[in-house]
């Protein structure tokens, strides 16, 4: 059986894209935090409800020692990891004289150095077998640079750079290596607490669907070679850009 690892496998987007792979016929392996690893487990649960295979896998994606167990342990213990998704957001605004050293430090571990060990993991795996596809989530701060977004901006560049590392590297070896820009605000409970407009834009497809995101995630794992797409950018169809 093979596996879709999901890191960064929240309530809303990450969630949403590993019943889609579950579906798909992979075994999802989710991850997050092991401090959120009650509402791991029931992701994990409500993917077997529904038929499918899943396994909660808590682990700190900034860890190395955790990301490596991590990777090996999907491989020896449940199957190939076909695919890997690199989900994790770390949105915070901060103006600039009050970003502290510890909070960009933090936003660039989550949202970047944790991608590398990811990618870097599952592609000694990949590479042995010549196949797998590996997708970044990355967000409107990874292509414009926004007040009070210093280090989420920063470290969404970042991982955008290393997607297009990772692409140049690995696609010769039959990787197919994405990174998706989410250009709008998601239908989470954030995004909620922010639009005071919120049910009539998510009533009038304002906002992006976690499932619409989702199956355009399995679409990309799905190309043929001849045509892979690297950058792929999704917005409601009302955004501004």
């Amino acid at each position: 059986m093979s596996a879709a690892l999901i890191i960064g496998a929240g309530d809303a987007t990450g969630g949403a894209i590993a019943k889609a792979f579950a579906a798909e016929g992979y075994t999802a392996c989710v991850n997050r935090r092991p401090r959120h690893g009650d509402k791991l487990e029931e992701l994990a649960q409500s993917i077997r409800d529904a038929g499918h295979k899943a396994q909660a896998c808590p682990a700190d994606a900034r860890d190395e020692d955790a990301m490596v167990a991590l990777v090996d342990s999907i491989e020896r213990d449940v199957g190939p990891i076909e695919v890997a998704v690199f989900n994790i957001g770390a949105n915070v605004r901060f103006g600039i004289t009050e970003t502290t050293a510890q909070v960009y430090r933090k936003v660039w571990e989550m949202a970047a150095f944790a991608g590398f060990l990811m990618g870097r993991e599952v592609a000694k795996h990949m590479v042995q077998r010549q196949r797998g596809t590996i997708i970044f989530t990355g967000a409107t701060a990874s292509i414009r640079g926004g007040a009070g977004f210093s280090a989420f901006s920063g470290a969404k560049a970042a991982l955008r750079m290393l997607a297009q590392s990772m692409a140049r590297e690995l696609g010769p070896q039959n990787i197919h290596v994405a990174h998706s820009i989410i250009d709008g605000g998601i239908d989470t409970e954030f995004i909620r607490g922010l639009r005071a407009d919120f049910d009539e834009a998510k009533a009038n497809d304002l906002v992006l669907s976690p499932e619409a995101i989702a199956a355009q995630y399995v679409a990309l794992h799905k190309q043929h070679r001849s045509a892979w797409t690297h950058e792929l950018d999704l917005r409601p169809w009302g955004e501004t850009w």
